[in-house]
């Protein structure tokens, strides 16, 4: 799931703008998730609903002055990576030890990426200060990062994982700001009102008793 994610990734934002290559992957993932979720008898207050709604909205109104019509290549490829990354979440929830599993992971992931790069290797430039950052977000930011969120998802059900994932560009804006000197503007305010308080419903929410299990004769 992991090399699903990152390849279709990789390619599909050769043809996709930044809003909307972010709706279309947070959108499957979101799906994916919540699907799982109801066929695992997962219930959802009208609450739920409702914070889930609003963390959307605020997901949209903060992409949206990059919207594009999506060429139909890209937008198919990020779909994929987008059940991908939501199957990797699903599948995280019952690690033992997030660090040694994201490690490995990376691990397996290293021949089939390595594959695809022989696959291009044509178009392979480089420079090495390049690839020292590569190999430093792969396996700094990346990494550690995987290994935080299956750590978290041991504590929540799918649904809200499902929604707690639409802060990340909210968080990815603020970062801008802190380290890029981007400006706050009036639209990213709004949409992280929207969004943060979207999921602050959801997590409040207690979960109601799933249905239980069903019988086969």
């Amino acid at each position: 799931m992991l090399f699903i994610y990152m390849v279709f990734f990789s390619f599909a934002y050769l043809s996709l703008s930044a809003g909307t290559g972010t709706l279309l992957l947070f959108g499957a993932v979101q799906l994916t998730m919540f699907i799982a979720a109801m066929r695992d008898g997962e219930r959802f207050t009208l609450l739920s609903w409702v914070g889930f709604l609003l963390a959307s909205i605020g997901l949209i109104y903060l992409v949206s002055p990059g919207i594009t019509s999506p060429d139909p290549l890209g937008a198919a490829l990020m779909v994929v990576a987008g059940v991908a990354w939501g199957g990797y979440s699903l599948l995280g929830r019952s690690v033992s030890d997030p660090l040694e599993s994201t490690a490995l992971n990376f691990i397996y992931s290293v021949p089939l990426a390595i594959i695809v790069a022989l696959l291009f290797m044509n178009d392979f430039h480089y420079t090495w200060i390049g690839l020292s950052l590569a190999a430093a977000s792969g396996a700094i930011a990346s990494g550690l990062g995987y290994a935080v969120w299956y750590a978290a998802l041991r504590g929540l059900t799918a649904s809200r994982a499902a929604t707690v994932q639409l802060s990340v560009p909210t968080i990815a804006a603020f970062g801008g700001i802190v380290f890029l000197s981007e400006t706050a503007s009036l639209r990213l305010i709004v949409a992280s009102v929207l969004t943060l308080g979207g999921i602050a419903i959801v997590l409040a929410q207690r979960s109601p008793a799933s249905a239980p299990p069903k019988h086969r004769t």
